[in-house]
Order: C-alpha cells, then sequence, then structure tokens
C-alpha cells in the first residue's frame, strides 16, 4: 500500500510537467501573435524589450548543459571556476556590444552573415551560413540528448524504461510546435519565462540544501576547496589545457564569448530582434551578468550538494556520470510537486536553447543561403512558408544528431565548448579580417575560411598536450577556450597574406549602415544587401 501511495504522490511530478509544457507553449503562441513576413517571423520587426532579449540570450546559452554539468563539475572539484569563465564572458560581450552590434542594427540586417555579403560577397556568406547550421547541429544534438538525461531518471521511477531516443523525439516534437508557429516572438517570450523557472529552481535548491547542511555543512565544502573562484596556477601546460587557468578563463573566455555573440547567429539574432542600437547593446551586457549570477547559483548547488553527499563521488552514490547530481537530488531530495517543478524547469532550459536553435538556423538558411546561392528574390509569403519548413527539417535533423551522441560519456558542457572549437575560430576572424585588412576580398576570405577549419579540426581531433604528473604522462587536449583565439589568428593570418598576393581593391565608398562608414567595405551585391 504503502509503495502504491508513494507511485500515485511521484504522478503529481508528471502531472506538473505536462501542464508546464502545454501552458509554455500556449503563452508563447499568445505572446507572439501572427507573422505576416519572414522578417516578422526572424527578428520580430525589431520590436522586442531589451530585457526580454536579454533573458532569452540567457536561456539560448544556458540550456541543460548549464543546468546540469556546473553542479556536477562544482561537485567533482571544479569549484566556482565556471564564474571566473563567466567574467571573460562579460569582456567579451562588452566588446560585441561596442564594436559589432552597431554593425549589425545599423545594417538593418536580419542576420549576421549578411555583412560578410555585403563585404566579401554571397560566396562568403553561404559558406558562413553552412558552416553555422552543421556546428549548431553538433552543439544543439550534444544538448537536445544532455535535456534527455534528468527525464529518463524521472520515467525510471515509474518503471518506464524509455531510451534516450524516445524522449528526444518526444521533447523535439513538443518545442517545434510554438517554433514552427510563433516564430522569434514566442522564442523569445518563452525563453524569458523558462529562465525565470529553471533560475528559481536553483535558488530553491539552494535554500533546501542549506536548511540541511548547515553551517558546518558550509564550513566542510569550503576546507575542501569546493568554495573556490581563481585557479592561479600559471605554469604555461596548465594555462593550455584546463579551461578554468585564470588567464584561460579570462582571455580565452572574452574571446570566446566575441564569437559566440558576436559571430554566431544563435545569438545575433536575439539582439537583431530588440528596437534600438542602445537596446540591443543593454540586452548583450546585461545577458553576461545574469550568466554570471547563473554560474555562480549552479556552482553553489554544487559545493552544498558536495556537502550534502559527504563528498561521495558519483560512482558511490550509484550513478553514472557526474552529469547525474543535480537531476538526482530534485527527484530525491525535494518533496513531490517541488521536484516536478524543477524538472519542468530543467525541460524549459532544453526547451529554449532547442527553439532558439530552430529559429536561428532557419533565419540563417532563409536570409543567407537562398540570396547567396539563388538568384531570384522569392516573394515574402513564399519565403515565410520556407522559414516554416526549414523549422521542421531542421527539428527532425537535430533529434537525428541528438540521438547518435546518447551513446556518448563525459561532462557533456566541456563537450559542446569543444564542437564550437571547430569554426568559432574561422567566424569570428571573417568579421574580424573583413574590419581590419582593408585589401582583403572574397577569394582571400574563403580561403582563410577554409584553411582555419581545416586546421582547427586537426587541433580539437589529434593535437595534445602530454602533462606529466606523479611519474605518469597524460594525453591532454588543448583547453576549449584557446581554440577560439588559435583559429581567429590562422584566419588573419591567411587572409592578410592572400591579399597581398594582388592588387588593393579600388574604394567602394559604401556604408554598411546610414549613420556609420565603414572603412573596411568592399563591393556591395544586390542579392546581399538587406531588403
Amino acid at each position: 500500500m504503502t509503495a502504491a501511495v508513494g507511485e500515485s504522490v511521484r504522478q503529481l511530478d508528471l502531472v506538473v510537467i505536462v501542464v508546464y509544457l502545454v501552458a509554455i507553449a500556449v503563452t508563447g503562441l499568445r505572446l507572439a501573435g501572427r507573422q505576416k513576413t519572414s522578417k516578422d517571423y526572424f527578428v520580430g520587426e525589431s520590436s522586442m524589450p531589451w530585457w526580454t532579449v536579454s533573458f532569452s540570450v540567457v536561456a539560448t546559452e544556458t540550456s541543460v548543459l548549464t543546468v546540469i554539468s556546473v553542479p556536477g563539475g562544482a561537485y567533482s572539484g571544479q569549484g566556482f571556476g565556471n564564474v571566473e569563465l563567466a567574467l571573460g564572458y562579460v569582456v567579451g560581450r562588452v566588446v560585441v556590444a561596442t564594436v559589432l552590434i552597431p554593425l549589425y542594427k545599423r545594417g538593418g540586417f536580419v542576420s549576421a552573415y549578411q555583412y560578410l555579403g555585403t563585404r566579401f560577397g554571397p560566396g562568403l556568406q553561404g559558406l558562413a551560413s553552412v558552416t553555422f547550421v552543421f556546428t549548431r547541429l553538433l552543439a544543439e544534438g550534444v544538448r537536445l540528448f544532455a535535456s534527455a538525461i534528468p527525464i529518463k531518471l524521472l520515467l525510471d521511477e515509474f518503471g518506464v524504461h524509455a531510451g534516450y531516443r524516445v524522449i528526444i523525439v518526444v521533447l523535439t516534437l513538443i518545442t517545434v510546435v510554438y517554433t514552427y508557429l510563433g516564430g522569434i516572438k514566442a522564442v523569445i517570450w518563452t525563453d524569458a519565462i523558462q529562465m525565470g523557472l529553471y533560475l528559481g529552481g536553483a535558488v530553491l535548491a539552494v535554500a533546501v540544501l542549506s536548511a540541511h547542511v548547515g553551517g558546518a555543512g558550509f564550513s566542510r565544502a569550503l576546507g575542501a576547496g569546493q568554495f573556490r573562484l581563481f585557479d592561479t596556477d600559471f605554469t604555461l601546460t596548465h594555462i593550455l589545457t584546463s579551461p578554468f587557468a585564470l588567464p584561460t578563463a579570462i582571455v580565452g573566455g572574452a574571446i570566446f564569448a566575441m564569437a559566440s555573440h558576436g559571430s554566431d547567429q544563435l545569438i545575433v539574432q536575439r539582439v537583431l530582434a530588440t528596437r534600438s542600437l542602445r537596446d540591443g547593446q543593454k540586452a548583450m551586457v546585461a545577458s553576461g551578468v545574469f550568466v554570471a549570477l547563473q554560474f555562480a547559483a549552479f556552482s553553489l548547488v554544487g559545493a552544498l550538494l558536495w556537502s550534502y553527499n559527504e563528498g561521495r563521488n558519483f560512482k558511490e552514490l550509484g550513478l553514472s556520470s557526474s552529469d547525474n547530481l543535480y537531476p538526482d537530488f530534485i527527484l530525491h531530495g525535494l518533496p513531490v510537486v517541488i521536484s516536478g517543478l524543477l524538472v519542468a524547469g530543467i525541460l524549459g532550459a532544453a526547451m529554449g536553447s532547442l527553439s532558439s536553435a530552430l529559429n536561428s538556423m532557419s533565419n540563417s538558411t532563409v536570409a543567407d543561403i537562398v540570396h547567396s546561392f539563388f538568384r531570384t528574390r522569392p516573394s515574402e509569403a513564399s519565403l515565410l512558408r520556407l522559414a516554416r519548413v526549414m523549422t521542421l527539417v531542421w527539428a527532425a535533423l537535430m533529434a537525428v544528431f541528438a540521438c547518435a551522441f546518447s551513446t556518448s560519456t563525459g561532462n557533456v558542457y566541456l563537450t559542446g565548448l569543444t564542437i564550437a572549437g571547430y569554426t568559432y575560430g574561422a567566424l569570428l576572424g571573417a568579421f574580424l579580417l573583413g574590419r581590419i585588412v582593408r585589401r582583403a576580398g572574397q577569394a582571400d576570405s574563403v580561403v582563410a575560411f577554409l584553411v582555419t577549419v581545416g586546421v582547427m579540426t586537426y587541433i580539437v581531433r589529434a593535437v595534445k598536450i602530454d602533462v606529466t604528473t606523479a611519474g605518469a604522462t597524460v594525453p591532454t587536449a588543448i583547453a576549449a577556450q584557446w581554440l577560439v583565439p588559435i583559429g581567429v589568428a590562422v584566419t588573419l593570418a591567411v587572409g592578410s597574406l592572400m591579399s597581398l598576393l594582388h592588387r588593393a581593391p579600388e574604394p567602394a565608398g559604401v556604408r554598411v549602415g546610414a549613420d556609420e562608414p565603414d572603412p573596411g567595405e568592399g563591393r556591395v551585391t544586390a542579392a546581399t544587401r538587406p531588403n
């Protein structure tokens, strides 16, 4: 009888989750209204409040990777290293807000890669867009798989042993409903709501854990180094291989943020939905502050969980990885209904990043690939239909990639950072090449871009650094934060050298926007100028 009662009570969690999923989809559609043009579908006619956009940026980049992996990393010895990383991210966002956002907003773009089209031509614009969607498929595949972890744990509680692939497909189907119909407005509004839920869940978890462990628990965690913020080991091998070494976190993290928030359409699209340049800049900088606060909250959850579990590792607790620590506490350490709300918060993080990715990939397909490779301009009605069709196509492909990652092991957060290392350097490098090297043309930029992707693929997969510890030699990969600076350096070097092999182009006198001349501009084509 007790078991039956316990199961019926636990089913309240499922009720909470189902109600949340229905409510968030309905709310998103009601707030979004109807879309009449592709521009409305992609940037909401640039009418969104800056604070909702800021929350959407945070929700987009946070995803389940942060919600479950940051507490697990803090538990396993990383301390508050992710907060240290966030400090570098804030620096990078300030640079993006100062240098790149004015370029996009004054140009009237709906895609970041339209700048590359105006500067170099449609070839690089299309290449950058194809690279973006492929990288996003990989990265979002990892995120989508990560979202299935807590859901599987919950279903296992009832003896329902659904596989990761089934969970991935169902989650994708739910998310695509409001993304397909509501466009960017639905995505941004639901992101803002979901951010409040999962961040509130972290605060609630901190309160419950604090009550359990008390002052003595805080003291134990502090003495064990669980609250360590700065990693001050300045040996060269440590700086090159540890994502939490101070120079790696600040310098590498800042450049990484410049790429992820300045040249990745996933984030840039949200900023383009703001009402003005000033609002876009506020949304970008504020998102960095919120991310730092989030990292602190989730790291605190991990530190308190360490005291709660008396320092036992995840294997001793019967878990398969550190990513399971926070979901396991939600299911077994919190009251019924409250645990359902927190699992719904994790679902919200998953749906937020997934819906953002689907809309931005559809945007890049229509605004960049179609404009770059097809001479005719489809009607507005045709573009809107194409946008929705591509949302469905990318959703299906996303689920396929997520299923491919379902057999992987290890910390999914760091896996996501590593995937970005393949292409982020080439993307950011192309933007900087256009701004810095005035002689560079389309051929120079395309060659530099392709060479960089090839070099970075080799570095990510093959280059290891030997770290000797207690007589044992351990091959260690280069820290993910250094991959973007290396890629940028390769792009600028190759592009600059290529530009010296031909005559400098004649000044075109092209303006990126009505208020600001761009001294680095090259030619503009009818296919790439924003409509």
